[in-house]
């Protein structure tokens, strides 16, 4: 056999997952929770950084971020960050805290919500199958004959089949999470 193994392309295909669920948390479902603010990046020290690394993130309430900003001269940058974040939030500065009250989903940015989860979901399946083209190839390289050949290739789509499944199933989850009212 060449260097061919079933368990790197699963280990591989367990990442676009993990990364997908990654994605996943950081939309809004209409509840506070750090996952939303931690990879916005803040203009700090002449360089980016992420918000958990230039204060404290909590969620006291379930409609409340506060961040806990460390030093004082970084509290106007780290408002505006996630002003320009794009998460239709609005920071509110009180002395060194940021609150972020975290609104009401209106239907409409529910659906546009489903549809950036949807667009997530394809970007992990293209991941996939990137993997199982790999797979593909490594197979078509092994020492095997042809019929130890086709059982590869038939294990390599099984395990694509059941983790695009998988995908299928987290989206399916997120978008009723979303919808939630």
């Amino acid at each position: 056999m060449s260097d061919f193994n079933i368990n790197d392309l699963r280990k591989r295909m367990d990442g676009a997952i993990a990364s997908l669920k990654t994605e996943f948390s950081g939309l809004r479902t209409g509840r506070a929770t750090a996952n939303l603010v931690e990879p916005i990046d803040v203009d700090a020290y002449g360089s980016k950084m992420p918000m958990n690394q230039v204060g404290t993130i909590t969620v006291p309430e379930p409609r409340m971020i506060t961040i806990n900003v460390w030093d004082k001269g970084l509290v106007g940058a780290v408002e505006k960050s996630i002003r320009e974040a794009g998460l239709g939030i609005n920071p509110v500065v009180d002395g060194q805290n940021v609150r972020v009250p975290i609104p009401p989903l209106t239907e409409e940015r529910r659906a546009e919500l489903a549809k950036v989860a949807a667009k997530y979901g394809e970007q992990a399946k293209v991941a996939i199958r990137n993997v199982r083209r790999e797979g593909m190839e490594a197979v078509k390289k092994t020492d095997g004959g042809e019929d130890e050949q086709k059982k590869l290739s038939e294990d390599v789509q099984k395990l694509t089949d059941e983790y695009v499944k998988k995908v299928d199933e987290a989206l399916a989850a997120k978008e009723a999470e979303i919808m939630q009212v």
